[in-house]
């Protein structure tokens, strides 16, 4: 048996701020951003990943700022803590956890709260 995790929904109280965010300064690639009737539904892919996210207007029942630890593997931390510093973002510097690979954490504005990490050397 196969199976994909294709997209992680995720609450968030304004989608332009959060579209902003995501896409402006983070980096994410924007999919979808579009009217469902009543609803709107946006979709972004973080780069080189498989595994999207998404929210919207009336799209999900996770409340704002609930997310909490979504992984992104990076192979630099610190040029990407740099970049994304760069942009504006706030986030912690990267540290060496005790089992050995180095994170750094940051919040969106809504506080769904994300980590980055660069895997130990194997």
């Amino acid at each position: 048996m196969e199976m994909k995790l294709e997209v992680v929904p995720i609450g968030v109280t304004d989608v332009d701020r959060a579209k902003e965010f995501y896409a402006g300064k983070i980096g994410f690639h924007a999919d979808v951003d579009m009217p469902m009737g009543d609803k709107r539904y946006v979709q972004l892919t973080p780069p080189g990943s498989a595994c999207s996210i998404s929210f919207g207007s009336g799209i999900t029942k996770t409340k704002p700022g609930e997310i909490d630890g979504l992984l992104l593997v990076v192979t630099d931390i610190q040029k990407v803590y740099e970049e994304l510093k760069s942009k504006g973002v706030e986030l912690t510097e990267p540290k060496m956890e005790p089992w050995g690979a180095t994170h750094s954490y940051l919040k969106d504005p809504d506080g769904n709260s994300w980590t980055l990490q660069q895997k130990p050397e194997r």
